[in-house]
């Protein structure tokens, strides 16, 4: 099929194989459309899935897949090769999204381990059907977003987890000095589809739009080549997955705003602020009940009502400075988390250059720097910069291995003879030598900064 532009006759600027042929007309877009905003019945039309496959609309969706780039799906298909199947397969789709036949391909398994152990398991989804869902995602968000809590910051434009953190930062200065933190077990394994798409279909009105969603939430995952079938669940990896979280927990959010509570809750995350314990044990059950209606299972494990400075929320705690106020913290589980990363990256040295370890540090530092950048205690980042250099001594003190060389090495690099002599003859010793003063003289802080280390303190 041509991708050439009939008014200009030239060859279009897009990659989505098709010319605009203004599917979803004004009336598409009209009256009832504002109802979705109030949060009360339908969407207003049932022609959505005229505007899911809008040109507009789909080129939106693939630049946003493509930015977005991750792993292939089951069919091995890449974002790469994205632009030339929908080039080749675009009105093969289209026809099955607007006559309600198209089947989405069964999602892959990829378990992640987690810090504290255990796995997470993500569903990827193949390439097509992550465009396809971003394409919907982009009709049904602005329409859902406006009706949600002021509370709920997880997967919403504008809102950010340091905007989360903020506000439980708030409604502890105001004296609220008992958290109800609760955590769901198994959330995005235990998503009931009957109760999901109940809600689902007050608010949509277009049928086809449903039945897709549907399908989505009940494809197969593929595990080892066997395709397994899925009855409860939304797996997390596609664009879908979070508004639909949101749109369920949001029943949740509003009871909490009816009764008055302070709280905020960040995807399936949800803190609570209350003034005694007492209060505190009273909502915990409340939450139990409230979530147990949607079919939820609250982890009693993971969930507690304490004191708001021996728990944490999305990676960052509390403490209480001697003029009273509340300032945020690293939480102890991300340090650790933080550590184990750097070991596994400090480890696995022999046969890498020093540069393409402090390369990989980079990537990781630069973006966890980024997000604990609001905390309060600033000395951790010193620390943390100290034991990262003297990791990166241990590198190449691996590398060298023997103590002559261990010699050479430091005296080649400005070490006193002596000096070098010293950490040198201590040369198995990698961990305690790494912090020898001919080792902070051969590769000082200013070297390792020129190599790409990243400072935290900094």
């Amino acid at each position: 099929m041509s991708l050439v532009d009939a008014k200009h006759q030239k060859p279009m600027q897009m990659e989505l194989p098709y010319k605009a042929r203004g599917e979803a007309s004004s009336q598409g877009r009209s009256g009832e459309a504002s109802t979705a905003a109030s949060g009360t019945g339908h969407s207003g039309t049932d022609r959505l899935m005229e505007e899911v496959v809008e040109r507009d609309n789909l080129r939106q969706a693939l630049k946003r897949v493509k930015a977005n780039k991750g792993s292939p799906g089951i069919d091995g298909m890449t974002v790469e090769d994205l632009p030339a199947y929908l080039q080749e397969n675009w009105e093969r789709l289209r026809a099955q999204l607007l006559d309600g036949s198209y089947q989405p391909l069964p999602v892959r398994l990829h378990e992640i381990p987690k810090s504290g152990g255990g796995v997470r398991t993500l569903g990827i989804p193949a390439v097509a059907d992550r465009f396809l869902q971003q394409a919907i995602l982009q009709v049904l968000q602005p329409r859902f977003d406006p009706t949600f809590s002021e509370h709920s910051y997880g997967f919403r434009p504008g809102r950010s987890a340091h905007d989360a953190v903020k506000a439980a930062q708030r409604y502890i200065q105001q004296g609220r000095r008992w958290c109800v933190d609760l955590d769901l077990e198994k959330f995005f394994d235990r998503i009931n589809h009957d109760v999901l798409m109940g809600k689902l279909s007050k608010r949509i009105a277009d049928k086809r739009v449903l039945r897709l969603i549907r399908r989505y939430l009940e494809v197969g995952t593929m595990a080892d080549g066997v395709v397994m079938e899925r009855h409860e669940g939304s797996p997390q990896g596609g664009p879908l997955s979070p508004l639909l979280a949101n749109v369920l927990l949001d029943e949740v959010d509003k009871e909490l705003e009816k009764r008055g509570h302070a709280f905020v809750r960040y995807a399936d995350d949800c803190n609570v602020y209350v003034q005694s314990k007492r209060a505190g044990e009273r909502v915990m059950e409340a939450l139990r009940g409230l979530y147990g209606a949607l079919h939820l299972r609250v982890n009693e494990a993971k969930s507690a009502v304490a004191r708001p400075w021996d728990r944490k929320f999305l990676g960052y705690s509390f403490w209480v400075a001697k003029d009273g106020t509340i300032k945020l913290r690293i939480a102890d589980k991300a340090l650790a988390t933080l550590k184990e990363r750097v070991r596994e990256i400090t480890g696995r040295s022999r046969g890498r250059s020093l540069q393409s370890v402090i390369a990989e540090l980079r990537r990781y530092l630069v973006g966890w720097k980024a997000y604990f950048r609001l905390t309060e205690l600033r000395g951790v980042f010193r620390e943390l910069d100290q034991w990262i250099r003297r990791r990166l001594r241990m590198v190449l003190l691996k590398q060298w291995r023997h103590g002559p060389r261990i010699f050479r090495e430091l005296c080649a690099r400005g070490a006193p003879p002596n000096a070098a002599a010293s950490a040198a003859a201590h040369a198995q010793r990698w961990w305690r030598i790494a912090r020898h003063p001919a080792l902070n003289i051969a590769l000082p802080p200013r070297e390792l900064h020129r190599l790409g280390l990243p400072s935290l303190a900094t």
